[in-house]
C-alpha cells in the first residue's frame, strides 16, 4: 500500500489556515493533513467543523514556539510537506509587543526550519518547506510601482520586521543545508471567518452593532485586495507546482484607499441590513494615523501567472458581497 503524503499545515485554525486546512482536506483525500495550532485569540475551530471528522484529518493543539513538541511532531507523523503560515500578523499589537512577535514569526519558523532540516538530512527528495509570508516586509510604496520577488525588503514595523527575519531564515536555510523550500508574499487578505481586528471584518462588526468606525489619518493608505480563496488557490498551485527555491509574490489586482473601501463596505452592509444606503456613514471617525504607516501597498504577480497560470479568479464587488454576508450572518446566528 502506498503511503499517503503527510501535510503539516501550521496555525490552521487561523483564518487563511483554515480556508486552507478545509482545501486541503476535501481536494485531497489521499493526503493526510495533520493541523498544528496554539489557538491563541485569533483562532477559530469551529470554521474547521465540517471536516473535524474526515478520516485524513488530525488536530493538534501545540505551539511553535514549542522547540521540543515540533520535533515531536515530526518524530510522530512522516511529514512530506510543511505549509506555515502561524504568526502573529496584527501590526497596532506588534507595536505594543514586539517581543511577542520575534519570539512567535522568528523563533517559531526557526524551531519548524530546524525540525525539518533534522528529519529530511537522510531523504529531502519530494519534500517541500513552504513558507506563507506578506507584503509588508518591502515596506511602502509612493504613488506609482509595485512589489515583486525581487523588490529589496524595507520592514517599517515590528510585525513586518519579524516575517521579513523569518523569510530570511527560510531563504538561508535553503542555501545552508539545500532544504527545500518556496516562499510566497501576499497582499491584504479578506474573506469569511476573519478574527475583527482587521479593517474589513472589525468594520463590518461595528456597522453591525452602530459604533464608531476608526479610520487612520484621512484614509488616504492604499491596499491590494486579495479573496482568501483566491489565495489559498495560489498556495495549493505554488506547493505542487512551484520551484523550488523560489519566492512568489501574490496579489489581488484590486487596490483601493482605505476611506473608499469603507465606503464601499457601508453600502453593502447597510444594504444587507435592510438600512437606509449611506446611514453608517455617520459613524466614520478619522482617528490619529498608526505609527510607521506604510502609504501603499501593491503586488505585481506576473511570474505566478506566466510560470503557473495563476490569477484571481473572483471579482472584488463579489468577494465583499460574499464576506459581508457571510459575516452578518455569523452576527446574527451569535446573536439568537
Amino acid at each position: 500500500m502506498t503511503q499517503k503524503t503527510t501535510l503539516l499545515i501550521t496555525g490552521g485554525a487561523g483564518f487563511i489556515g483554515a480556508h486552507l486546512v478545509l482545501r486541503m482536506v476535501q481536494k485531497y483525500p489521499n493526503y493526510q493533513i495533520i493541523n498544528f495550532d496554539a489557538l491563541t485569540y485569533a483562532a477559530d475551530l469551529t470554521t474547521l467543523r465540517s471536516i473535524e471528522n474526515a478520516p485524513n484529518y488530525t488536530f493538534i493543539k501545540g505551539d511553535i514556539t514549542d522547540a521540543t513538541a515540533v520535533d515531536a511532531l515530526f518524530e510522530k507523523y512522516p511529514i512530506d510537506h510543511v505549509l506555515h503560515l502561524a504568526a502573529e500578523s496584527h501590526v497596532d499589537n506588534s507595536i505594543s509587543r514586539p517581543l511577542q512577535f520575534a519570539q512567535t514569526n522568528v523563533m517559531g519558523t526557526l524551531n519548524l526550519l530546524e525540525a525539518a532540516r533534522k528529519s529530511w538530512q537522510q531523504q529531502a527528495n519530494g519534500k517541500r518547506f513552504y513558507h506563507i509570508s506578506t507584503d509588508e516586509v518591502f515596506g511602502s510604496l509612493g504613488a506609482t510601482g509595485t512589489f515583486k520577488e525581487t523588490t529589496p525588503y524595507d520592514p517599517r514595523s515590528p510585525y513586518s520586521a519579524s516575517k521579513a527575519a523569518s523569510d530570511h531564515f527560510v531563504r538561508a536555510y535553503y542555501h545552508t543545508y539545500n532544504l527545500p523550500i518556496v516562499l510566497s508574499n501576499c497582499s491584504n487578505n479578506f474573506g469569511p471567518n476573519q478574527y475583527p481586528e482587521k479593517l474589513i471584518p472589525l468594520f463590518i462588526h461595528n456597522i453591525w452593532k452602530e459604533k464608531k468606525l476608526p479610520v487612520y489619518g484621512q484614509g488616504t493608505n492604499v491596499r491590494d485586495w486579495l479573496y482568501v480563496e483566491d489565495h489559498v488557490a495560489a498556495i495549493d498551485l505554488i506547493l505542487h507546482q512551484g520551484k523550488t527555491g523560489e519566492t512568489y509574490t501574490i496579489g489581488g489586482a484590486h487596490e483601493l484607499p482605505n476611506i473608499d473601501l469603507v465606503h464601499q463596505l457601508i453600502a453593502v452592509t447597510d444594504r444587507l441590513l435592510g438600512r437606509p444606503q449611506g446611514s453608517s456613514l455617520a459613524l466614520i471617525d478619522y482617528v490619529t494615523d498608526r505609527l510607521g504607516h506604510d502609504f501603499r501597498y501593491a503586488m505585481d504577480f506576473t511570474k505566478l501567472h506566466d510560470e503557473l497560470g495563476w490569477s484571481p479568479q473572483t471579482p472584488f464587488d463579489q468577494a465583499l458581497e460574499k464576506t459581508v454576508r457571510a459575516t452578518l450572518d455569523r452576527l446574527k446566528n451569535n446573536n439568537n
